[in-house]
């Protein structure tokens, strides 16, 4: 269990929520992502008609995202840019609010899977779309800067994570063995556009970070998408695609 969720106050997780259930119409596909030959055709952040028909030739892999979730469209063939399933919308709907909701939710989120020996697949996966992978240099979104959370995959060990602001002034955070989370340190404050490196014992290189502040208020999930593609938010966007991910859908014929 992460030992920061507790302390994360009510107000910011409410804006966290709000910023991707505020809509709760189920809006046109959204490319997130996409590689191939079509790949300018579907660029990643492009709206597509609920009703339109996708080609996709040979090597074409893209990624769709609406309010039910994400699908991976792989070529060739023709596709259907919209799902059907209000079992997969509500279905995402439960995965998201775990997303958002922080570690305390991280077993509804992924599902707990476990192979035959017991062990849990998804163990060392990021549980909250809002923590910062200590080891993943990114530009980060976020929407609340004093509710920052450091993240690590690994907690077998203790650790001390030294924060370094580009003016070179840092600050030192602990982890114990067993604990993954730790909020951001205080007399570093996060501002939209700040940056910061991460370095700490046995680690290859510093992390580099570049936080980017976004809107609580957006109309919904397709919207948050575009704004962590835009700002190059990519360690979250994968997060988000991955969480959300439906059966790959079929050739439309």
């Amino acid at each position: 269990m992460l030992s920061t969720n507790k302390r994360l106050s009510q107000a910011a997780s409410a804006a966290l929520v709000g910023l991707l259930f505020a809509g709760t119409a189920i809006a046109a596909p959204l490319v997130v992502r996409s590689a191939g030959p079509s790949a300018k055709a579907y660029p990643a952040g492009k709206a597509l008609p609920d009703n339109a028909k996708i080609v996709l030739k040979a090597g074409d892999s893209i990624v769709l995202l609406d309010g039910r979730g994400t699908r991976t469209l792989s070529g060739p063939g023709t596709f259907a840019a919209s799902g059907a399933s209000t079992v997969a919308a509500a279905s995402a709907s439960s995965t998201l609010g775990a997303l958002v909701s922080g570690g305390g939710e991280r077993r509804a989120r992924i599902g707990a899977v476990r192979s035959a020996s017991g062990i849990d697949k998804n163990a060392g996966k990021n549980p909250n779309v809002w923590y910062v992978d200590v080891t993943r240099s990114t530009n980060m979104c976020i929407a609340d800067p004093s509710s920052v959370t450091l993240w690590r995959p690994s907690a077998d060990q203790a650790a001390t994570v030294k924060v370094t602001k580009a003016d070179g002034t840092s600050a030192d955070v602990s982890l114990a063995p067993g604990q993954a989370a730790v909020l951001w340190p205080s007399a570093l404050p996060v501002t939209d556009g700040s940056q910061f490196k991460l370095s700490w014992d046995g680690a290859s290189a510093p992390t580099n970070l570049k936080f980017v502040v976004v809107k609580p208020n957006s109309p919904g999930l397709e919207d948050m998408a575009q704004s962590l593609i835009k700002a190059g938010c990519n360690a979250q966007l994968d997060l988000l695609i991955q969480t959300t991910s439906l059966p790959s859908g079929g050739a439309a014929g």
